[in-house]
């Protein structure tokens, strides 16, 4: 057993067994990169080294790499934090701010660290602020705080429900950082560590602990896994100086709605002779360049072992991945680098006894499973309780909404509330006889639905250029706009699933959706510059995922509705309302 060995309760182990196996047959491993048997020792040398207790690249690595990388080396980003220098950047003006490339480089660079994001472009002096929420778990208090914290900021302030199970704030200003950052403190929560090149938020089954049907309660395992890298939200060193972002993922249910396939790890739960843990699963990732699915890295570890396997993950992808352009620094690039074997080879390097088992072939996800539907009312496996899915439309949040939330969570549950990667929530612990009660909240009848529309069931979306800076088009309210205009056409006998990102950043995921939109600037008809979407189709989650692909490239986002209302009668069975009227 490791020296980072964690006790659990052990789970309950299903009785069944999985119809085919999943993630673990030795054919199901990418095939080794060329050259991966003569991999260079000096490619294997670390990258960086340990000063001072930070992480920075050493001096004969320096050559080509990117402009982050060169703003690290200038100012380690953690400082803000740990020797609080959020302090004294906080009472500068932003005109003093911006009479220096190392002022200037800390808010729209370095408070990434502390989950700072400055938008400059749209918001200038404004900030999103992005906490740290494993397992998408949020208490009454917790969202009453983030409430109060965006209601002084007027129509600027406002909250989202991310594709991360967590919460990001919008209007906050840098005098307010130090206060608010103590307040987070006071209630539980933190944004350390949640932005550039660090691991972005644990994702877990949002039914965790109280699903009939699960396979194991996810929210031990997220919670230590997010205690690892922030160090209990001091600042974990270890892991804040990684090549790019990274994403982690526990897998809870037969569902899937942790989406495995697109995170750098992925906990695929198996057993093996007799002993609960995980198969591995590592690489997926979105970029502007390109995204790639999980792949198996043909591995298992005991549930005890979940955090040994992470922090040699992140030490290998840390010391060995690439720094130079930006487009090719995630962890995949590494594992096509140095192939599967060679990879794994380093993560058991990096192992407490320098031992990884191989993959179990006992996968307990049950492969032809049919993914729930988590809207409305559902009994937990706790007798006599309930939980609610409530629909957030796009995800967005006013303070008064989440005032609201935390209200019907305290009166009718148990003051909790879980955030899903549909951008959707989910109230728990509701004792059955309060249930229609419940469902006649004002909220829920005028606002926030247990029973939305098909087509608005997998509607996601990103922040679009309302805020972000990246965006190209406007998201949110365009996504809203165009479904409901579709769903005034066409009826669908169940959910379609369409995502919008504004950018190739893809943050709103659009190739896992079964309709995609990318935002892009493309010519309408009269050869007039207008705001446009690429066109996915094809996306599938759950166990037989993959991404969707390229249907049609710049769409003027005016000649979406009828585009999407064709591909729906084409692709997805639905019919137009006036033949269904007719047909009536």
């Amino acid at each position: 057993m490791s020296s980072l060995s964690l006790k659990f309760l052990a789970p309950s182990l299903p009785k069944y067994r999985s119809s085919r196996l999943n993630a673990t047959p030795p054919q199901t491993v990418a095939a080794p990169a060329s050259g991966e048997a003569g991999v260079d020792a000096e490619r294997l040398d670390p990258r960086v080294e340990e000063r001072d207790g930070y992480f920075v690249l050493k001096e004969k690595f320096r050559q080509g790499i990117n402009p982050q990388e060169k703003v690290k080396i200038e100012r380690e980003p953690m400082k803000l934090f740990v020797e609080n220098g959020i302090e004294e950047l906080a009472k500068l003006s932003l005109e003093e701010i911006e009479k220096s490339k190392l002022t200037k480089d800390d808010i729209d660079v370095r408070l990434k660290w502390l989950g700072l994001f400055h938008r400059r472009k749209h918001h200038y002096g404004r900030f999103m602020m992005r906490l740290k929420l494993p397992n998408g778990l949020t208490t009454s208090a917790q969202t009453r705080y983030l409430a109060s914290v965006i209601r002084k900021y007027g129509k600027d302030g406002c909250a989202d429900v991310t594709t991360r199970q967590n919460w990001q704030i919008r209007g906050v200003v840098l005098p307010d950082v130090p206060e608010i950052l103590k307040g987070l403190e006071e209630v539980g929560l933190t944004s350390l560590q949640s932005g550039m090149d660090n691991v972005r938020n644990p994702v877990g089954n949002p039914l965790a602990g109280i699903d009939p049907h699960e396979i194991v309660d996810t929210r031990p395992y997220t919670n230590l896994l997010s205690q690892l890298i922030t160090a209990n939200s001091r600042g974990n060193p270890a892991f804040t100086n990684l090549p790019r972002k990274w994403n982690a993922c526990v897998i809870g249910s037969h569902d899937l709605y942790e989406h495995p396939h697109i995170n750098d790890l992925a906990y695929m739960p198996a057993t093996k002779d007799g002993r609960f843990g995980f198969n591995l699963l590592v690489g997926g990732f979105f970029s502007t360049k390109r995204c790639a699915e999980a792949i198996p890295l043909d591995a298992w570890v005991p549930a005890d072992d979940i955090l040994p396997v992470c922090k040699a993950i992140l030490e290998a992808f840390r010391d060995l991945g690439s720094r130079g352009n930006r487009q090719k620094t995630r962890m995949m690039w590494l594992i096509d680098e140095l192939g599967i074997e060679g990879f794994r080879s380093e993560v058991v390097k990096r192992m407490p006894q320098q031992h990884l088992e191989r993959a179990s072939s006992e996968d307990l996800v049950q492969t032809q499973w049919e993914r729930r539907d988590y809207f409305g009312a559902h009994p937990q496996k706790q007798e006599g309780y309930s939980f609610v899915g409530i629909h957030i439309p796009v995800g967005r949040v006013q303070a008064d909404d989440m005032d609201e939330l935390a209200r019907i969570a305290d009166t009718y549950g148990s003051g909790e509330l879980r955030l899903t990667v549909e951008q959707n929530i989910i109230i728990p612990n509701i004792e059955n006889s309060k249930v229609e009660a419940l469902l006649q909240e004002p909220l829920l009848k005028e606002r926030f639905s247990p029973e939305p529309p098909l087509l608005m069931k997998g509607l996601v979306a990103c922040t679009g250029n309302q805020f972000c800076g990246q965006a190209i088009i406007e998201t949110k309210a365009r996504a809203l706009k165009v479904t409901e205009e579709v769903n005034r056409l066409v009826s669908v006998t169940k959910p379609v699933r369409m995502h919008w990102t504004g950018c190739p950043n893809s943050c709103g995921q659009v190739q896992v959706a079964d309709i995609g939109f990318m935002g892009c600037m493309t010519r309408d008809k009269n050869k007039k510059l207008v705001e446009g979407a690429d066109v996915f189709v094809g996306g599938r989650i759950g166990s037989d995922s993959h991404l969707g692909d390229i249907y049609k490239k710049g769409v003027p986002c005016d000649d979406l509705v009828p585009l999407v209302v064709d591909l729906l009668i084409e692709k997805f069975g639905a019919v137009p309302r006036d033949r269904e009227e007719n047909e009536d």
